[in-house]
């Protein structure tokens, strides 16, 4: 095919962005439409970190341990909400069968491969223009109230190695931890230390992008609701948005709408279901702010420093994207959060938010060509959007463009 001199990116969060400024270096034009605006959807409220020692696949032995409190219980961490729709019972059926040990082991494999490359095209971001930079978390910290679960984070980082890549991480006491962080109580008793880690402030970095994409004459149009996509073979593709009767064609297209990917791109053979893992943030000031990301893992609680207060995240919650939020979810995240901290007023919350990460029943992407090489997708990355946003970006540009491919696209492939 002709080397694209256009391409329409549908979907304005941190996946979409990427591809467009990656498109951008190869002197491509580049439109990006989306229904409401830049960072909408997820890329808005969540932690905002870029940690490859954590970025795994969602689809984990541990998992199991939820088992039925997870379908029953709705102060579980992770809930799935008892339902008969046959599609959420295919996903979670393909969620259990990948988090078996082998599949686990299997798919670490890629993710040490992925986290490699994810800091590195942040850099290439920052080197290119995108003024807002991400911060260097020295160090990012993790708490635990037991020295069982800490040891299951411990077991995840020998498998990181195992698998050829490596985390530089030391045990601290809960009392080390403190002298860096007083904000936590003494329920904590051990503590983690990771280097080589990082983090955003999603809603600032995400109006940076936009701006580095629009520098470069991009075209940023929010209301653009879309519809439908066709391959007009040589014609391009055409793309059907809400209240533009004559539509848009482009020479190709990128699909990087999150949980409503399929919406647009099963006619073109993506059959991988991609189902909404919402996620839960908020707020709060604490007398004495964090400066460092903390991660809870056996309460599923991330924690980042915002300037002068901390975003407070977490829930795995298996319903419809667009499902009214739950207050009960928040709850359980204060409730989980509470004896972990002192001198913070729980009740004063702000900026609370739900939002809908697109998650695989594999834990890989959905990145490259369909059954339409005009037609290209981008997302299903699960926690790891943000982490994993610019690498997508870049090597699908690639990809777009002619450029050497990137070998972890055949892990990512979007027919499998």
């Amino acid at each position: 095919m002709p080397q694209a001199e256009n391409v329409t990116i549908v979907g304005a969060g941190i996946v979409g962005l990427s591809t467009a400024w990656f498109l951008q270096e190869h002197g491509v034009a580049v439109t990006v439409l989306d229904r409401e605006g830049v960072a909408a959807g997820a890329s808005w409220g969540n932690a905002g970190w870029i940690a490859p020692a954590l970025t795994l696949p969602l689809p984990e032995p541990g998992i199991f341990s939820f088992g039925l409190k997870a379908i029953i219980d709705p102060a579980s961490p992770v809930f799935v909400p008892f339902s008969v729709d046959p599609r959420l019972l295919r996903f979670l059926a393909g969620f259990a069968l990948n988090s078996t040990p082998p599949r686990w082991r299997r798919n670490m494999t890629a993710f040490a491969e992925i986290n490699k490359w994810g800091v590195d095209s942040f850099d290439r971001l920052a080197d290119g223009g995108v003024e807002n930079r991400t911060i260097v978390a020295d160090p990012f910290l993790t708490g635990f109230v037991s020295e069982r679960d800490r040891g299951v984070l411990e077991h995840e980082f020998d498998e990181i190695a195992l698998r050829g890549g490596a985390v530089d991480f030391e045990r601290i006491s809960g009392d080390e931890l403190r002298t860096i962080e007083p904000t936590v109580s003494d329920a904590v008793t051990h503590g983690i230390r990771i280097s080589g880690q990082r983090y955003i402030n999603p809603p600032v970095f995400m109006e940076s992008l936009a701006a580095a994409v629009r520098a470069r004459g991009g075209e940023i149009v929010e209301g653009a609701d879309v519809v439908g996509i066709t391959d007009l073979g040589e014609l391009g593709v055409g793309i059907d948005v809400v209240g533009e009767p004559e539509g848009r064609i482009a020479d190709q297209v990128v699909i990087a709408t999150g949980t409503w990917m399929g919406r647009l791109a099963r006619r073109f053979g993506v059959r991988q279901l991609v189902q909404a893992g919402r996620g839960y943030s908020f707020s709060v000031r604490p007398e004495t702010v964090p400066t460092h990301p903390i991660y809870f893992p056996a309460q599923r609680v991330a924690c980042t420093p915002l300037g002068d207060r901390l975003r407070v995240g977490g829930m795995m919650e298996f319903r419809p994207g667009d499902a009214p939020p739950d207050p009960r979810r928040v709850t359980t995240m204060v409730e989980a959060a509470r004896p972990l901290f002192r001198g913070v007023d729980w009740e004063a919350r702000e900026e609370e938010w739900v939002g809908s990460r697109p998650c695989t029943a594999d834990g890989l992407p959905l990145v490259g060509a369909t059954r339409s090489p005009r037609v290209h997708v981008a997302g299903g990355h699960g926690m790891w959007g943000v982490t994993l946003g610019p690498l997508t970006g870049r090597i699908l540009a690639d990809s777009i463009t002619g450029a050497a491919e990137h070998p972890l696209l055949k892990s990512f492939d979007p027919l499998r």
